[in-house]
């Protein structure tokens, strides 16, 4: 089997004792973000399985974006994500 040579590590554990592995991550043609994929790559950024860069680079993504994604994440967690209760977890 051949594996190709990626930088950094190809998986890591999560705080909760879940795998992470580069497997997990969305296609880098995903055009409809639902609230567990984009969990998935805030994730993957926050403990270092790939850079912000590659992130915002592989998917599209604004800066912006994605500094809304990990905030919401980082602080009220993976529901904040969802469409349906983003008036719910909005900053004032």
């Amino acid at each position: 089997m051949y594996l190709k040579r990626v930088d950094g590590p190809r998986q890591i554990t999560l705080p909760d004792g879940t795998v992470l592995s580069r497997a997990d991550l969305p296609p880098a043609e995903t055009r409809r973000w639902v609230a567990s994929r984009k969990a998935i790559v805030v994730k993957a950024v926050i403990y270092g399985l790939i850079s912000e860069a590659d992130a915002l680079e592989r998917y599209s993504l604004s800066d912006e974006e994605f500094a809304l994604w990990r905030a919401a994440v980082e602080i009220h967690g993976d529901k904040a994500l969802k469409v349906t209760t983003l008036q719910k977890y909005r900053q004032l």
